[in-house]
């Protein structure tokens, strides 16, 4: 199986946060040497925000103490390594991988893929970018499976992103040919509160009728207001009420009546009691899916261990290398075609999570990411895994909310 080796630490310094993962690193490298199929190759770092202004030294000192590994990654609030979480403290993490030349190449604004033909891609990006949607579904039309996995940078001093060099504005990453074997899921983190209804008339932000009748109505039933003659109880529920929006030709609700992987979710931002209308932080066409809801912990616990649970089942069913897509927008990448058919296991992961997710709101330091860690080891051995908590979580060609995305490399173990 190729090597996955994992670092990370807290310092008030990146010298000393660097010094101390790449310590660990270094201590698994042996091991890694004496029965991985080749050298380092492709380095996976995410760093919080307390280290943003130095990012470019950063990433210089990376390339100086792992010449000939390329590197990847981006800034965030909170970032995440095995099943700890560093939020708002100075820490950062890495992955190194030790995987084949020509099955993956980085790509930036000033560097194109042109050497391989991708399958998937890991992508970072600036949320202030213009057009950044855009940007993303030409990437995904870039890639021959449409599937992208990443997120935003999230940061309160510069969004920094990495892809052999340090990175603002614009979308960055790390594209993987068809050897390179991956399965990725989308975990939900909101509960609907009423009806999937049709939306039938909008303009741009504006939601004006669902299923032909006025769409504030509608909002009022479903957090239990008959009007707005309480303005204080009213705003109160308001503000906990979120959108859940999905494609016309998506499915809204998935296992067990929650939102299925195709769901957006959404801030409401205003009421147009005058049109009996509703403002949504994003464009509305008729013929989408429209569904109010609410965040909801124990909802968003049972989907992260239940999207671990999947992966699991369909490493361990596996009856050759090639990964059938299953629910949600999981990418089929194949492994070697030289490679032994048969059960395959997780040899390193990468999961994003929204900045508003994470231990606090899960109930405890570390609590998100020591369920991940839990579910997908299975009583077995620590997986492999880092990540980040991001502005926007990239999954396909959408960018999300309140979600996690999780993406494991797999081989042969």
């Amino acid at each position: 199986m190729d090597a996955f080796l994992v670092g990370h630490a807290t310092h008030p310094d990146w010298r000393g946060a660097l010094a101390l993962a790449a310590a660990q690193v270094e201590a698994r490298r042996a091991e890694h040497e004496a029965s991985a199929r080749g050298p380092l190759s492709l380095g996976f770092v995410y760093f919080t925000d307390h280290f943003a202004g130095e990012a470019d030294a950063l990433v210089a000192e990376l390339r100086l103490r792992w010449p000939g590994v390329a590197w990847v990654g981006s800034v965030g609030v909170g970032v995440a390594a095995m099943g700890v979480e560093y939020i708002d403290e100075p820490a950062l993490v890495l992955m190194l991988a030790a995987l084949p030349a020509g099955r993956f190449e980085v790509f930036s604004g000033a560097k194109k893929l042109h050497r391989i033909e991708p399958l998937s891609a890991l992508v970072h990006a600036d949320p202030a970018t213009p057009d950044l949607a855009e940007l993303i579904g030409e990437m995904s039309d870039r890639v021959s499976s449409g599937y992208l996995f990443g997120g935003l940078a999230s940061s309160r001093s510069g969004a920094v992103h990495v892809a052999d060099g340090a990175w603002r504005g614009g979308l960055s990453g790390v594209a993987f040919a068809r050897e390179v074997a991956l399965v990725s899921r989308v975990t939900q983190g909101s509960q609907p509160l009423g009806p999937v209804r049709r939306v039938t008339a909008a303009e741009r932000n504006l939601v004006l009728s669902l299923d032909s009748e006025p769409a504030l109505p509608c909002l009022l039933r479903d957090i239990g207001l008959a009007d707005l003659s309480e303005p204080r109880v009213a705003l109160a529920r308001l503000r906990a009420t979120l959108v859940a929006l999905a494609d016309a030709d998506a499915q809204m609700l998935g296992r067990g009546g929650q939102f299925g992987a195709d769901t957006r979710v959404r801030h409401l931002v205003g009421l147009d009691p005058a049109r009996e209308a509703v403002a949504v932080a994003d464009l509305v066409e008729p013929g989408m899916s429209l569904g109010f809801c609410h965040r909801d912990v124990q909802a968003a616990r049972r989907d992260l261990i239940r999207i671990c649970a999947e992966i699991r089942d369909e490493l361990e069913s596996a009856p050759s290398p090639a990964l059938a897509a299953g629910e949600g927008p999981d990418v089929p990448a194949a492994a070697d075609e030289n490679a032994p058919g048969g059960p395959r296991s997780i040899a390193g992961a990468i999961y994003v999570s929204c900045s508003g997710r994470g231990g606090p709101h899960f109930g405890g330091p570390s609590a998100e990411l020591q369920l991940v860690q839990h579910a997908l080891a299975g009583g077995g051995p620590e997986v492999p895994l880092v990540g980040f908590f991001a502005a926007g979580e990239v999954a396909r060609h959408h960018v999300y909310g309140y979600t996690g995305v999780l993406t494991v490399f797999t081989g042969h173990g």
